[in-house]
């Protein structure tokens, strides 16, 4: 094999693994979900983070009746897959000085699988 075709195979075979793993799988993420149920719930209720019932769409620091570090009221983004994603892949490096002490996400498919599922949470 030439090459040039290698690297046309190895670009092909990236554009076919990358989406699968971007997917998620919501029914996996609901399972998953249970590490982050002891500060989070789904339902409209705060507990030691915000809930995150509708968090697809809201501006990051917003949920009311929930006392935000300044960094994470200060951050001014929107959550979406990206924001999420980089997010929990390591919060106090995406937002420094956020509450969130624990609750990084090193495998890439388990993210995907829990934005997934926070996905199915509806959007505000």
């Amino acid at each position: 094999m030439k090459l040039t075709q290698w690297a046309l195979a190895a670009l092909l075979t990236a554009g076919v693994v990358s989406p699968a793993l971007a997917d998620g799988d919501a029914a996996r993420g609901q399972t998953l979900f249970s590490r982050c149920s002891a500060c989070h719930a789904v339902t409209e209720q705060n507990k030691l983070g915000p809930h995150l019932s509708g968090v697809f769409g809201r501006a990051a620091g917003t949920v009311a009746g929930y006392t935000y570090s300044k960094a994470m009221a200060a951050y001014g983004k929107t959550w979406d897959e990206a924001t999420l994603d980089t997010f929990l892949t390591a919060p106090n490096k995406a937002v420094p000085g956020t509450k969130m002490a624990a609750g990084a996400i090193a495998n890439p498919q388990d993210r995907a699988d829990i934005i997934a599922y926070l996905k199915t949470l509806g959007a505000s």
